[in-house]
């Protein structure tokens, strides 16, 4: 029998084929996946802001003057 006829090589030969077209397949499909997810990215980036720090927003505390109290006083009085 010859090498190319042997049955052992032909099927050892036939299992990588089969492995490597299904590698080359999963290989394709992943490529897609990340080019989606890439896309999905992109798209998000323009509209958000980047942030480097979580900001956190102070509190402003304003005195009343003797005469902003005495206008608020008076419009309270004539919602009344």
């Amino acid at each position: 029998m010859s090498k190319k006829n042997n049955l052992a090589t032909r099927k050892r030969q036939h299992d990588f084929d089969l492995r490597r077209e299904k590698e080359a397949k999963e290989k394709k499909a992943m490529k897609l996946q990340a080019n989606k997810s890439k896309m999905k990215v992109d798209g998000s980036d323009k509209k958000k802001k980047k942030t480097s720090q979580f900001q956190v927003k102070k509190k402003l505390k304003t005195k009343l003057t003797a005469l902003a109290k005495a206008k608020a006083k008076q419009a309270m009085e004539l919602d009344d």
